[in-house]
């Protein structure tokens, strides 16, 4: 076998595979499934599991494999070869499946194995997956008259290559722009850390002084802590006009924005739904946009009132301490940490010399040990990047799975955090598939020789995407379409993530995974309470904010898009200030273009379902104090029963049943939003 990406028979061979290999692994698998569907739509027997759902799921999983490995690699090794080898593949596997999507023959045959004798005698999982299969081809456009189904098909060809165009400009322009300092006296107020991170960057480019940029790591520190507020103002400025007309027009999302909502509307339009936020929600646990909105609504009318509150403490604090008449939004993340310190005497750049990489790794695994039972070992496999590691699950000694954790910034990177798939749980013809995931994030890299430090908020990002590694981990699902994280209802996807977020406030947890990165001291319990004191710190205008891009996002996709041409930019915006004027309590300057750099609905899977974040907040809340419930009786929230019966219920079953009906198996009633405005402070005393 000379092709690295048509062998499937291991992991990725990340040391083997370039950019040439992909152009005919992909056309061949491609051409694969064709003679298969062709095989086996002109079948005349009745369709049955194992004679057409199984050969079908095989073909469809080794192309579904080869395109996610070049996926990975164009989001974490977006160098212009492999930029180009995925661009050049996108339109003939977007039209591939567009067309698999399409295909009458094919769609008739899930129809009669649903219809047929065997359907009743299939395993509750079975039966989901045809009925997924069934609804999935109405939605790609099966039923719909021969003369609209090439428009169709162009239209998901073009959407897949706008997602792609918008991420490219999106880390095009963060990386474009550096901001150089070459008089020290302008750091003051940057921690050691970001001097160093910022002056090694400057040296890479044999430079003198220093270097930020609108990475992350680089970016937030300046916003956080540097006294030079007009240093805080351009940064600000070049991070909130990213990828918009306000910098180079090659690199302006704006286009892309009014052609994907348009594109998205004619989608929705052709499938006879009145807008794409209706199209959206098939698949979720929300039956309709208006009830979305009345969640969001409610949320919003118990939380503005906190946010209202934040901001006026804020805006006093700023002007009376730090001279800062009015707060403008470059001041904003300045003055608050300003303010927690005041408060709660202690500063986050404290707290993260306590969170040395390999402490909360190590601390990390063992909640996984204690909760589930299972074993974490670092493992040797090629990997795309030197940084990158990889780790075998074990559970009584039996091999269950493998990640990958990649947790550094690096240019070559698309921001954010996320898991995926690298190979799901399948029981097929060739024995037992275990599951292997990607969890990636974006933190700051080891500087000075010392092990990178993580803040809490990182810990939190890495417990989440654990979270979802979880989830796709421990599946005891055999059938592919449902096992993991497929076939979970998106609006519940989030639930095992935002519940592992939960134990980073905990102390028997922190107690053991931190170390001060100097001396290796534990965090100290008087600094863990003054945390907890300042847990619900500006609670109100986080949780607003998150509802402000929610809102957004929904009334988007349900009132502004039309499929007669581009939505105006202009248009975008003006929503946005309405929706801002309804819930937000911080408004951001006229230039400001959020939108330009919103990925998760624009390049991601998130489109009218930004709300998801919100909706399984509260099933992720509601879940967790179960444990609490436990823990207060036993000193203790690790608890192994209850950590069990959650692996039982929610994570082992994937989506072979409704996530409803996981929630209430583990829970034994309907979730409550009780627990989530309690875990944010917004419960009357």
């Amino acid at each position: 076998m000379t092709n690295p990406l048509l062998d499937f028979s291991t992991l990725p061979r990340f040391d083997a595979i370039r950019p040439e290999h992909v152009a005919p692994a992909i056309r061949e698998l491609i051409e694969e499934n064709r003679a298969l569907i062709s095989r086996l739509t002109e079948d005349t027997a009745p369709p049955t599991w194992d004679g057409f759902v199984t050969p079908l799921t095989e073909a469809g999983e080794r192309l579904g494999r080869a395109w996610g490995v070049v996926g990975h690699l164009h989001s974490v090794f977006d160098v212009p070869e492999w930029r180009e080898a995925y661009n050049a593949m996108l339109p003939e596997i977007s039209g591939f499946y567009a067309e698999v999507g399409q295909n009458q023959a094919l769609f008739e045959k899930y129809k009669a194995l649903r219809e047929g004798p065997e359907y009743g005698t299939l395993p509750p999982a079975r039966r989901r997956i045809v009925d997924h299969e069934v609804r999935d081809f109405r939605l790609s456009g099966a039923e719909l008259p021969e003369a609209d189904k090439p428009r169709f098909k162009a239209i998901q060809e073009e959407l897949s290559a706008l997602a792609a165009k918008f991420s490219e400009n999106l880390l095009d322009a963060t990386n474009a722009h550096a901001e150089w300092v070459h008089d020290e006296a302008a750091l003051a107020g940057l921690p050691a850390d970001a001097r160093s991170a910022a002056r090694a960057a400057a040296e890479r480019e044999g430079k003198p002084g220093w270097k930020f940029t609108l990475h992350m790591p680089s970016y937030l520190p300046v916003l956080q802590y540097a006294d030079n507020r007009e240093l805080r103002a351009r940064m600000y400025r070049a991070y909130a006009t990213r990828a918009s007309e306000l910098g180079p027009p090659n690199w302006d999302n704006g286009p892309l924005i009014g052609r994907i909502l348009a594109l998205r509307a004619e989608e929705a339009q052709l499938l006879g739904y009145a807008n794409y936020a209706e199209v959206s929600l098939v698949a979720k646990m929300a039956e309709s946009p208006a009830e979305v909105l009345a969640f969001l609504r409610e949320l919003a009318a118990k939380a503005k009132p906190y946010a209202e509150s934040d901001l006026a403490e804020l805006r006093e604090f700023a002007a009376r301490e730090l001279g800062l008449d009015p707060l403008e939004p470059w001041d904003v993340a300045y003055a608050s940490d300003k303010l927690r310190q005041a408060r709660y005497a202690y500063s986050e750049q404290e707290v993260k010399q306590y969170f040395p990489e390999p402490r909360v790794i190590e601390g990390l695994f063992g909640v996984i040990r204690s909760l589930y039972g299972v074993d974490i070992v670092p493992e040797d496999a090629p990997r795309w990047d030197p940084a990158a590691h990889f780790f075998r699950v074990d559970k009584d000694g039996e091999t269950i799975g493998h990640f990958y954790l990649d947790l550094h910034a690096r240019q070559t990177k698309r921001g954010g955090a996320w898991m995926d798939s690298a190979r799901s749980r399948y029981l097929g013809s060739q024995g037992l598939q275990t599951p292997v995931a990607y969890l990636v994030c974006n933190f700051p890299g080891p500087v000075d020789g010392k092990p990178a430090t993580f803040t809490h908020d990182d810990v939190q990002t890495l417990f989440h995407e654990c979270g979802h590694g979880l989830h796709h981990l421990l599946t005891q699902i055999d059938d592919l379409a449902v096992s993991g994280i497929h076939g979970v209802e998106w609006d519940a996807v989030e639930l095992p993530s935002q519940f592992m977020e939960n134990f980073c406030w905990e102390w028997d947890v922190l107690s053991g995974m931190t170390g001060h990165v100097d001396t290796g001291e534990p965090l100290p319990r008087a600094l863990f309470d003054k945390m907890i004191a300042a847990r619900n710190f500006q609670s109100g205008m986080q949780m607003v904010r998150q509802l402000e891009f929610s809102m957004f996002d929904l009334r988007l996709h349900s009132e502004v898009a039309a499929a007669t041409g581009p939505v105006p930019i202009e248009r975008v915006m003006a929503l946005l200030d309405e929706v801002r004027r309804e819930v937000a309590v911080l408004i951001p300057p006229r230039w400001h273009r959020f939108p330009h750099s919103f990925s998760h609905i624009f390049a991601g899977g998130y489109a009218a379902g930004y709300y998801s974040y919100k909706w399984a907040e509260v099933l992720s809340a509601d879940a967790f104090e179960a444990f609490e419930e436990v823990g207060s009786g036993k000193g203790s929230l690790l608890d192994r029963d209850t950590g069990e019966r959650f692996w039982r219920e929610i994570l082992s079953v994937g989506g072979s049943r409704p996530a409803m009906e996981s929630f209430k198996a583990f829970r034994g009633r309907e979730p409550r939003v009780d627990a989530l405005l309690r875990h944010n402070g917004m419960v009357p005393a």
